[in-house]
């Protein structure tokens, strides 16, 4: 399967490029987001930006530059139609969309004045986030692309500090019942970090 991928795939326009798969996931996501409260779509952008340091506004540039290169290697790089990486991409792609769809809705379900602790939240903190994630992984194997997977991953590290920031102010909203919420809950679905976060949470969400 890895001599199936490649470091630089040849980009080109094509009807069978990578873009059908980023237009189903984009396409889903703007579809909902038509079907939610407005209230709900509020809540959804609605994090301080104004207490970030600037190596956190610096990640987060970082992360979204790298995110636009890996869209636009995406959208001229063919699918490996046929292949053992397409198939296995397809079906991650598959696995990514449907959690973030039913993440969202968990998102949309919960009442503006309460946490979102349930769903797809009862087993991790961030389900958006890393089902965006499962899904980006399926499009750069369906592509066949080291460098677009590499891109994505690196992103994503970068990305972490907006979740860091975004935790710190649930803390702040919330209080001891979100605190109760992160020591019962993981960071991710990687159930062995989660020692690890409970021992370190106060000085990570200080970054």
């Amino acid at each position: 399967m890895i001599v199936e991928m490649e470091l630089f795939p040849t980009l080109e326009l094509g009807w069978l490029n990578g873009w059908i798969l980023i237009g189903v996931l984009y396409g889903t996501f703007g579809m909902l987001l038509l079907l939610f409260p407005k209230a709900v779509v509020a809540r959804l952008y609605a994090y301080d930006r104004s207490r970030w340091s600037k190596k956190q506004r610096a990640y987060h540039v970082i992360g979204k530059l790298l995110i636009l290169v890996n869209l636009v290697l995406t959208i001229l790089t063919p699918l490996r139609v046929g292949s053992t990486v397409f198939i296995l991409g397809v079906i991650l792609f598959a696995i990514g969309l449907t959690g973030f769809t039913i993440a969202l809705l968990n998102f949309r379900n919960t009442p503006l004045n309460q946490p979102i602790i349930k769903g797809l939240y009862s087993i991790s903190r961030h389900p958006q986030a890393l089902m965006l994630l499962v899904a980006g992984v399926g499009i750069s194997l369906a592509i066949g692309s080291w460098i677009a997977l590499f891109l994505l991953v690196i992103a994503s590290l970068f990305g972490r500090s907006r979740i860091l920031v975004e935790e710190r102010a649930l803390l702040g909203q919330y209080g001891d019942s979100y605190r109760e919420y992160m020591k019962r809950v993981p960071r991710y679905f990687l159930v062995k970090t989660r020692m690890k976060e409970n021992k370190e949470e106060q000085n990570e969400l200080k970054i």
